[in-house]
């Protein structure tokens, strides 16, 4: 990481109303919207993206904003990786690893 950097990642968690077929298909855009923006889903309607910077994480966040559905709520939520890091992840009652975001190279 570069000095005065921190790694981010920008979670977005979301309820979309899925009762018409103009909903069900607003609702697959933003999916594959945010797939297409290197998204990991975490779980259904949460996804989160590591972001090298605080300042690329508000680029991702302004783009999620211009790509917002028409209905529905959505959450974005900015941590840090080392926050990111601490989630407890449990499939079943058996603890499991959490995502991790792409390596990178590191400059000394």
């Amino acid at each position: 990481m570069i000095s005065g950097y921190r790694a981010m990642w920008v979670m977005v968690m979301f309820d979309l109303p899925v009762n018409t077929k103009k909903s069900r298909r607003d609702y697959a855009r933003f999916r594959t919207y945010l797939l297409k923006q290197g998204y990991l889903r975490l779980q259904f309607s949460v996804y989160a993206r590591p972001c090298p910077t605080e300042e690329n994480a508000k680029v991702h966040e302004n783009r999620i904003k211009r790509n917002l559905p028409p209905a529905g709520q959505v959450r974005m939520l900015t941590i840090t990786d080392a926050q990111f890091g601490r989630m407890r992840v449990f499939v079943g009652k058996k603890p499991t690893d959490t995502e991790s975001g792409p390596k990178q190279l590191e400059f000394f």
